[in-house]
This record gives structure tokens, sequence and C-alpha cells, in this order.
């Protein structure tokens, strides 16, 4: 059994818990077990056999027992007792947007709802407002919510579909009948949402290559097989397309089945007024084809620059790419810090020490560590006297590294009436201030416009943290004047953060090139509660560079003299 595997049940046993009303303490306790062992670079079935279990943080004798039932029976009693006593379709409510656990156990415990067709109904005659804490509001946002829900359907972020793609592609290079082969469509496009997962490859031989995709381990079943076409579904409820072309087609192939829909539009009306057709089999001048290698000979048949896959969404890159302004984007390599990072001081998983050791292991030098702040109390924000623990820590570590450092920064919460959750002789130590909401993020427009300019005009906050508070699929964005928001980051020079977390992508794309034309600077951050988060960094370059970002754009690509210099350290 893999981590993973174990961290899903712990994962849901704290869902379970929390749905039958249990102390939070304990269904925190689950939850950090389980990022523990998810984290963890040794095997589950290694710490067992060797007894070392135990020493993972936050992992006691009970859940050994616990972990070593499931791992060595494939059982957990405890597990299985919990599950046995929740109606199934209190886990379809979670699905909704901001219904969370406690007002799943609420609605059970109050009214017996047990199904998704049973609360809406409730919502819809007005009876939910009987139970405490829920009004005519409340119920107004759950029938909205279940509504977003039908809409999202078929939809899964774009963090839990691009692994999935890379393992399929991965699987099938290595059958001898591929030649090319590579992920397309809006999954390439680094969309933050896609529908399904499209594999193209060249191939002479396509039966042997169907064959080798429909015996993939985590195939659940084969929809439709063709000769040049082969849809199956996947254990984790993703659809997946494979194409198989000829080699010397496979470049007009990648363009096409990239997308976007307009703008293969629009190229094909430039090809038009060339004389000119082009689609999946090629570019062609007449019936005689124009020969083209690869991507970029596609594009410059066409007089035009190459245009990178997450910009091919017809919103300006052709013009550009035709009058050679398209700039050089921002990549992953461009950037030299990662910040915005936890610690087990407060939610995350590893020491001060840890993440260091990590972020300059994968080529970073230096790190911000941004633990919550004190009124943070579910996430063990840091009292005032922590923070001055840890930045003793944060010196020793420092001084046992060369050549990389760790700056003292904190994600503070910013309070309903944008003030800052620590007092001015607190906050001006800080290397580097991440302000973020975590409480009360659907307060009306006019309200949350004016928290967040308050915010961004105070002294000491350098980077307002995933500015909308979205979860994708998952939490509406908070309601807000966003250009108001950004022209108050332009006066005070002030930066926002894209937060890469792929749950999150915030900015999103669309918000990150306004503020840019602004002359707003962006911090690409991962938020990453532990050393293996620091590996979301590609979700936040992607979506970067489909919001037109350079490296200028971006301060983390600014390497430590010039970070420290631009906030004064």
């Amino acid at each position: 059994m893999t981590n993973q595997e174990v961290s899903k049940v712990l994962d849901d046993i704290a869902t379970m818990l929390e749905l039958v009303g249990e102390n939070p303490f304990k269904c925190r306790a689950y939850e950090r077990a389980s990022r523990e062992l998810e984290n963890s670079i040794e095997n589950v079935e290694d710490l067992i056999e060797t007894e070392r279990l135990g020493d993972l943080p936050g992992i006691g004798k009970a859940l050994v027992e616990k972990i070593t039932e499931l791992v060595t029976s494939g059982r957990m009693s405890y597990y299985e007792e919990l599950r046995d006593k929740i109606p199934g379709g209190l886990f379809d409510m979670l699905k909704i947007p901001g219904f969370g656990p406690k007002k799943a156990y609420a609605v059970y415990r109050d009214m017996d709802i047990t199904t998704l067709d049973d609360l809406e109904s409730a919502a819809q005659s007005g009876r939910l407002s009987g139970i405490s804490g829920f009004g005519k509001k409340t119920e107004e946002r759950i029938l909205a919510g279940i509504q977003s829900l039908k809409e999202r359907v078929g939809l899964h972020r774009l963090g839990d579909v691009l692994p999935c793609a890379e393992m399929i592609v991965d699987q099938l290079r290595a059958c001898p009948a591929v030649r090319r082969i590579s992920y397309a469509g809006s999954l390439r496009r680094m969309k933050e949402v896609v529908k399904d997962i499209d594999i193209l490859v060249s191939s002479d031989d396509s039966d042997t290559v169907m064959d080798a995709f429909t015996r993939i381990e985590f195939v659940r079943e084969t929809v439709v097989r063709g000769t040049t076409k082969t849809s199956v579904a996947l254990d984790s409820g993703i659809n997946c397309d494979l194409r198989v072309v000829a080699n010397q087609s496979f470049p007009a192939a990648m363009q096409y089945f990239t997308g976007s829909k307009d703008h293969n539009v629009h190229l094909r009306s430039i090809a038009r007024d060339l004389g000119c057709k082009v689609n999946e089999y090629g570019v062609f001048r007449g019936e005689a084809v124009i020969p083209c290698a690869s991507e970029q000979e596609i594009y410059e048949s066409l007089n035009l620059k190459y245009i990178p896959p997450e910009l091919r969404e017809d919103t300006g890159e052709i013009g550009a790419a035709a009058n050679g302004t398209l700039p050089d984007f921002i990549d992953t390599t461009d950037i030299l810090g990662m910040l915005h990072c936890h610690t087990r001081w407060s939610d995350g998983s590893n020491s001060v020490a840890e993440m260091a050791e990590a972020a300059r292991k994968r080529g970073y030098r230096y790190l911000a560590i941004c633990d919550h702040s004190q009124s943070s109390h579910v996430a063990n924000g840091l009292s005032a006297d922590r923070v001055r623990e840890q930045w003793e820590e944060i010196e020793t570590v420092n001084r046992s590294m060369e050549d990389f450092v760790v700056l003292k920064g904190i994600e503070v919460d910013i309070k309903n009436d944008g003030s800052l959750d620590y007092p001015d002789e607190i906050m001006e130590q800080f290397d580097i201030v991440v302000g973020s909401v975590h409480q009360n993020l659907h307060m009306p427009s006019a309200q949350m416009t004016e928290r967040l300019v308050s915010a961004l005009s105070h002294p000491h906050l350098d980077i307002l943290g995933h500015p909308t508070n979205r979860l994708i699929l998952s939490r509406e964005p908070s309601r807000f004047d966003m250009d108001a928001i950004i022209e108050t980051a332009a006066q005070h020079g002030k930066v926002l953060e894209l937060n890469g977390h792929p749950w999150r992508l915030d900015l999103n794309w669309l918000h990150c090139k306004r503020a840019a034309r602004r002359g707003v600077k962006i911090a690409i951050t991962t938020d990453a509660h532990s050393t293996a988060d620091m590996d979301l960094l590609r979700y936040g370059v992607g979506t970067a560079r489909r919001g037109w970002l350079t490296k200028g754009d971006v301060v983390n690509s600014l390497n430590a003299d010039e970070f420290r210099s631009l906030f004064s350290l």
C-alpha cells in the first residue's frame, strides 16, 4: 500500500469525524497525520517494518496501530465503523462550494437530510432557516452551490489531470511503435480546469499503440476503440482520448488539437489570406503540402512567430506574433526564490531547515517562510512569542547555509476592517509580509473592496495573498472591485500573489494580465505546506504565461540581493 493511499484514508477519516460533530482537534490530528504520510520520503510499509512509523510528527501509538492494521490487512475497522454511521449523500454535499462538514452535520442532525435532492428541496422551501446559523442567504448560497455543482460535472482541476497525463505519456513512450508523443488540448494550454485528456501519437503501427494504451493499469474501461482514435475512462474518473497520426502530420496535428478553437479559426483565416489551407494534416498551398517538421515551422509558414501553447486563446497573441512583439515569457527556470511557504510552526509538515534544504536542492537561492499569524487558530497561528522563537530558528538555519538565505516572513490575517493581525512593532521586523483574507470571505463587494484597499495601504504589507480567495471547483471567489485593488497596489508599490497551488491559481491569468499592464508586480508562489508542494510551481508559472507575464513582471525572478533591495531589507 502506498503512502498516498494511506493518506487518503486518514483524510477521509478527518472528514467523517467532522461530519459526526467530533472534536475539531481530533479531526486536525488525522489531517496532520495524512499530510505527514503523503509528504514522507519513506514508504509507509518500510516505516511499519522498522517500527519507525511513530517517529513521524503527529502519529502517536493509536494511529500507528490503525495505520498498521490498514497496511497489513487492507482494512481499518475504525474507518469502516465511521463509514457505516454516515449516509453516503453527506459526502456529496461536501462538493457544494462553501458547504463544509459542519453544515452537512447540522442538516443531518436537525432535519435528517441525507441527499443532495433533499437538501435542495429544503432550501427551496425555506425549511433550512429553522437550523441555527442558517438563514435566507445561506439557503440562497446552497441553491447557487448546487447549481454550480451541476454545471461542474465532468470538469477537473489542472493539477489533478496533468500528472495523470504525464504518466500515460511516459508509459506509452516505452512502446516501440510510438515515434512521437505529447498531450494536447486545454491541458497543454495549462487551463485551470479541463474536461479530459488528449494524447497525440505518431506511429506506423496504430494497433500496437492502441493495445498498449488500453492495457495501462489505471484504465478502467475502453469506451471506444478505433484505428486512429481510442477513448478510455480512467480509475480517477477522467476520460482520455488517444489519436494516432502519420509522423509527417504530427506537427500540424499537435497545433490543431492543442487549440483553442478560436485561435485555430483565426489561423485558418490568415492561411486563406495567404492562399493556403491549414488543418490537422498540415499546411497546404493548393494540393501541395508545405513541409513543416515542427509546430514552429507551422507558424512560420503563416508568417508568424511561434506562439507558446499557453497563449493560444485568440486574445491578441496572433497579432503580436505577426508584428514580432511577443515578449519572452516567464519560465520555471527564471524563478530564483520560493515564497510563501509554511512549516511545522503552523500547519506545515516540515521544519524550517527541511524546507530550506529542499528549496536549495531545487536550485532556488532564497526561501520566505510565511507561517500563519495569531488569529488563525485552526492553522496553529503564531503568537508574538512564537514568532520570536521562529526567528531564532531561522537565524540558526541561515548560519548553517552558504549561498542561500531564509527570509523571516509571515502570512498575516487581514481582519474585517483591513487591519493586520500584529502590532506595528512586530510587523516591522519581518523581512516579508504576505497579507491574506481567511475569514468572512463573502462579505458584500463594497465592504471587501474597502477591506483590501485598507490592507494594501498598510506600510508593512508587501504582498496581497491569494487575492480572490477562490478554491477552483470548490469555492467561489470573493466579490470586490479588482480594478480598485490593482490601482491601489500600483499606487503603493505593493505586489499581488499568483498562488500557484492548483486548487487556487489566484490571481487567475486574466487578472495577472490586467495587473501587469498597470505595472503591478506579481509574486508566483506555491503556498507550500511541505517540501513536495514546492513542485507545484509549474502550475503558477503556466498561469503566469497565460497572463503574458515576463521575467520582469515577477518579483521572485530577482536574485536574493535584488529581492531584498526591492523590499528594503
